[in-house]
């Protein structure tokens, strides 16, 4: 459907921006050029919350002349695992205790998440110039 199609570009790259440039954890080196909304929690906690949604149905729908499931393999998946990162941020920010035994590939994921705002990005990029590219 053309309508998730949009919903996961955009949210991909919305996501990729929010992950790669509005890192709460670094000093804003330049106040007054990225919006202060994209550093509120509860925008944060929406954006995962649709994006992995999106992510999620992105897997079952198509765009007309796509192959099911692989066509849209890319773009889902980026969905997915920036939805993740935002959560698990939120999660973490709570104060909530983090258990230890998060597995290593858990870990790896969190801790290299600027690679995955790019990765949003360059998925959102490539699914909007090519729609019906298989793995796209």
């Amino acid at each position: 459907m053309i309508q998730f199609y949009l919903l996961s570009v955009l949210l991909n790259a919305v996501t990729g921006y929010v992950i790669l440039f509005a890192d709460r954890d670094e000093e804003r080196a330049a106040p007054g050029k990225i919006p202060e909304i994209l550093y509120e929690e509860t925008f944060r906690l929406i954006l995962g919350i649709l994006a992995g949604i999106v992510g999620f149905f992105k897997l079952l729908t198509v765009v007309r002349g796509d192959v099911p499931v692989v066509g849209d393999l890319l773009p889902a998946l980026a969905g997915l695992v920036g939805s993740f990162i935002l959560l698990y941020e939120f999660y973490a920010s709570r104060g909530e205790s983090v258990p230890e035994t998060l597995s290593p590939f858990i870990r790896t994921v969190v801790s290299s998440k600027k690679y995955v705002g790019m990765f949003c990005l360059i998925a959102a990029a490539l699914h909007f110039l090519f729609p019906v590219v298989l793995f796209l």
